[in-house]
């Protein structure tokens, strides 16, 4: 028993409540759905329906578009990052931009630096350090459920 009493407790230090999330972008297509119910009442009311299919045409076509992604501004200095660089995945603190290249550190080597171009990382796998509350909860309870089951088999 006390043998995997000191397991359980090993398990919980080395838990941590960080995870890497992917942010997600902002979702502007019901904001353009309601600027097309818009224009397309105005539109009714003019007086040719080709100009109303042509305008819902455009805003349907601008509303497809995908916004791009900003590598630069995703990567700030010393941001906490997971980075998928030509099909690896790094796990890196950003120090700078030299010019289109990023200079990183591993997060557990500080001495170490790697520098990648821009071109080379996808945007879309860039996943920030974050505090991630569901864990957090799940550790506290379970943490709390350990000391219960600690004072009872110690009163019994």
């Amino acid at each position: 028993m006390q043998k995997n009493l000191y397991l359980i407790v090993i398990l919980f230090s080395l838990t941590s409540c960080y995870t890497y999330q992917v942010k997600k972008q902002a979702n502007t297509s019901t904001g353009n759905k309601q600027d097309l119910k818009k224009t397309s009442a105005s539109a009714n009311m003019a007086s040719s329906p080709m100009k109303n299919t042509a305008a819902e045409f455009q805003n349907m076509s601008s509303q497809q578009a995908p916004v791009p992604i900003n590598i630069q501004e995703k990567l700030s200095p010393n941001k906490n990052v997971k980075i998928d660089v030509d099909g690896k995945s790094y796990k890196v603190i950003v120090d700078r931009w030299e010019g289109d290249s990023l200079v990183v550190h591993p997060t557990h080597s500080a001495k170490k630096t790697l520098k990648f171009h821009k071109n080379q990382i996808n945007g879309d796998k860039i996943a920030e350090k974050r505090f991630s509350q569901p864990i957090a909860d799940i550790i506290t309870v379970l943490a709390y459920a350990g000391i219960a089951a600690g004072i009872y088999f110690l009163v019994r």
